[in-house]
């Protein structure tokens, strides 16, 4: 079975900049990847997600302006640039891919994806 490892977690200031890096451990099909959070005490909730082959994206509002996804189909990658971090963004973000094509609604919905990964934690410090 696939696995999705995450990296590029850590702890930054108010302002600064992280990249996350999801790799998948081999080659499978799937119809998208996404990032979500979770913060302590609260839901997982939805991020950032892509199409794995036409590569449309979809965030959630309040990150729009700030995080971007990308994929990188050779390395069986996808990234998550994050800028102007607040305090409010700290939480443990987990990758996922979905095997389903999905409805656009869909790719805010942990439940429409099947394989997760173990999650890297970013801390925002103000």
């Amino acid at each position: 079975q696939v696995a999705l490892v995450e990296s590029g977690g850590g702890l930054v200031q108010a302002g600064g900049s992280l990249r996350l890096a999801c790799e998948a451990s081999s080659p499978f099909t799937r119809s998208a990847m996404g990032w979500f959070r979770q913060a302590p005490g609260k839901e997982r909730e939805f991020v950032a997600a892509t199409r794995w082959t036409v590569g449309t994206a979809f965030y959630r509002d309040s990150v729009k302006d700030r995080f971007a996804i990308s994929k990188d189909n050779g390395k069986n990658s996808i990234y998550l640039q994050m800028n102007k971090l607040k305090p409010e963004h700290t939480a443990m973000y987990y990758c996922a891919a979905s095997v389903r094509e999905l409805a656009p609604i869909a790719y805010r919905a942990p439940a429409s994806y099947s394989t997760w990964g173990q999650g890297t934690q970013v801390t925002v410090s103000s």
